[in-house]
């Protein structure tokens, strides 16, 4: 071995223990991994988009601005345990007065409301529902007053259709953002979220809640974070 130094062994060694630490860990991590089909339901008036740990898993299929847009969606994916699960909420609004039908005698705020429910595709065991336990931050919000839907020709930003606009965090889906500044999701009742086409289409847990920001009609786009435990 003539040549090699004292110190070449000790990288050589350090280089080996590293490489052995990593394996280890990663070996423990895939271990840990608890990998299931989840059955997912959810209903949302009007568009949502989903993601599952940072991984955009299901789309509504009808686009936001057909009239009237309510319908569940299911899907089932392949997800490791703990999951964080992400949902992009949008309630219909024509420009961001927060309007729909502008201009006509149907002129007036929107309402929106969301329930999902996620379970064991092979036992059918509820893992997860949406509830008061999750995080919902409100990003768009209008009218700032009511009143705005009275007027003749509301034009967004001035007076009653003023409205508040925050940036979406560009990581936000992802399973390590920090969402403990959020506010909880507020529960609704059925009887408040109306209309609910799609809604009877699925058999919803009993535990499994309505969602919504604190105003259904003008909380319009929302963030939503929840997490599927092992």
């Amino acid at each position: 071995m003539a040549g090699i130094k004292h110190d070449t062994f000790e990288t050589i060694g350090y280089d080996m223990r590293l490489m052995i630490a990593t394996v280890t860990a990663l070996t423990a991590s895939a271990a840990a991994a608890d990998t299931r089909n989840v059955t997912a339901d959810i209903w949302v008036d009007n568009w949502f988009a989903m993601s599952a740990n940072g991984t955009l898993v299901l789309e509504d299929s009808v686009p936001i601005t057909t009239e009237r847009s309510f319908n569940k969606e299911t899907t089932t994916v392949s997800i490791d345990l703990p999951a964080v699960i992400a949902i992009e909420a949008k309630d219909f609004k024509e420009n961001d007065t927060g309007l729909e039908y502008i201009g006509t005698n149907r002129q007036q705020m929107g309402d929106g409301g969301m329930i999902a429910q996620f379970k064991d595709a092979a036992t059918g065991e509820t893992l997860a529902v949406t509830d008061a336990g999750m995080k919902c931050l409100v990003v768009q919000f209008a009218p700032l007053d009511p009143s705005c839907a009275d007027q003749a020709t509301p034009v967004a930003g001035e007076g009653a259709c003023g409205f508040v606009a925050t940036d979406i965090p560009a990581d936000w889906t992802a399973s390590d953002f920090d969402d403990s500044e959020w506010p909880a999701a507020t529960v609704h009742s059925a009887a408040d979220v109306s209309p609910k086409g799609g809604y009877d289409d699925v058999t919803w847990d009993d535990t499994a809640k309505l969602v919504w920001g604190a105003s259904l009609k003008q909380d319009n786009t929302l963030l939503c974070r929840m997490t599927i435990s092992d």
